[in-house]
């Protein structure tokens, strides 16, 4: 699950015409994404910078009159204001502010905290609680930051840490009303790590369609994507899903196969890919990751390395591939089946090793849902 840190970046974005998620931000993505820029049509512009732990890109064609400096500073006040809500490395963000408090204690949110936990709550109660913003204290108690390691397989938690810790994992236990919310107990917290950034491509495309008119625009936030329209050669937009080979680089990838736009969904479209292939080991010819399934409040076993997804919003993407990533691959597929979930699993093809060293694109096979497959083929389900 994206819970080592808040706003933590999942994957890099090689952001040319074909956009490439992977699982981390590299240090080499500004550089390549400057190059792509200045290679581009005059009537496309290219916009950058800082948010949520991570960097924001976008690429639009720019309207007759827009002044592009008013449209930078209008992206970067919605983004403040949604770090101003759920940041919890902001000490006086709201979340912050909530997770701090004793419980029956009311805090107001804004509309932006209470839209993300709308969407919070619709996938925590469809994937039957694998997607949970209260994990974090099994993350903890687990001591998974941003590697894993076999000596913690090797001497994990008691049974009664995991239940303690899970004593606090409780989504159920936030309770709004109107425009406030409180805990049931003390202890509850919540981290919007695995939605904000999704969220946040979705405000940048607010901003960019409602306040400028803008129609033509790819969005990017650590690797959360939102599209329209097309791009600067007039084709949709294409992204590329790479194969989850372990310590690949932005340089050196290789791709599964594509995405493109379709047609027949107002020129849109929302996207988000989430994995655990750079934070797994193999223990005992058995793959886990530091993702942890908030039902059994252990690591996931047997997981989908990527997972890819297409939903009405990013927000929403975003949250649905936390989920499927923490569930057993067999599992995941039958939810996104009985959900109509557009998705792509990159799972070991037939035949593979077991031991962990899949360098090879050979190594991997797609398997999609038929609402995937109908995203692909341009026609509706």
């Amino acid at each position: 699950m994206k819970t080592t840190t808040y706003f933590s970046s999942k994957y890099s974005v090689f952001a040319t015409n074909l956009i490439r998620p992977t699982l981390f931000v590299s240090i080499g993505l500004a550089s390549a994404v400057s190059l792509s820029a200045c290679q581009q049509t005059p009537d496309y512009n290219y916009l950058s910078g800082e948010t949520m732990g991570t960097s924001y890109h976008i690429s639009y064609q720019l309207p007759e009159d827009a002044d592009e400096a008013a449209i930078q500073a209008s992206i970067d006040e919605r983004l403040q204001q949604i770090n101003d809500s759920m940041s919890t490395y902001q000490k006086d963000s709201t979340i912050s502010k909530f997770n701090q408090l004793s419980k029956d204690t009311p805090i107001i949110i804004d509309a932006d905290f209470s839209r993300v936990l709308d969407v919070s709550r619709i996938v925590y109660k469809q994937s039957g609680g694998a997607f949970d913003p209260t994990v974090m204290p099994l993350v903890d108690t687990w001591g998974f930051g941003s590697t894993m390691t076999v000596e913690r397989l090797q001497r994990p938690p008691t049974d009664i840490e995991i239940a303690q810790a899970k004593a606090l994992v409780d989504f159920e236990g936030v309770v709004q009303n109107d425009q406030t919310i409180y805990k049931t107990k003390d202890g509850i917290g919540l981290d919007f790590s695995a939605v904000a950034k999704g969220y946040g491509v979705d405000v940048i495309a607010d901003v960019l369609r409602d306040k400028y008119q803008i129609r033509n625009y790819m969005v990017e936030i650590g690797g959360e994507i939102a599209t329209s329209g097309v791009k600067n050669q007039q084709q949709p937009w294409q992204i590329a899903i790479d194969a989850p080979i372990k310590d690949s680089t932005v340089s050196e990838r290789q791709t599964i196969l594509a995405i493109r736009q379709p047609i027949n969904t107002n020129n849109q479209m929302h996207l988000a890919t989430s994995g655990n292939y750079r934070n797994s080991v193999v223990f005992d010819s058995q793959s886990y990751s530091h993702t942890i399934d908030p039902t059994t409040g252990k690591p996931i076993a047997g997981g989908a390395p990527s997972v890819t997804v297409a939903a009405d919003s990013v927000a929403a993407a975003d949250a649905w591939a936390t989920a499927l990533t923490a569930m057993p691959y067999e599992k995941a597929l039958k939810v996104a089946q009985e959900q109509d979930l557009a998705v792509m699993f990159v799972v070991l093809a037939d035949g593979a090793k077991m031991d962990g060293s899949h360098d090879s694109i050979d190594d991997w096979q797609v398997v999609q849902t038929p609402a995937m497959q109908a995203l692909r083929a341009d026609k509706k389900p």
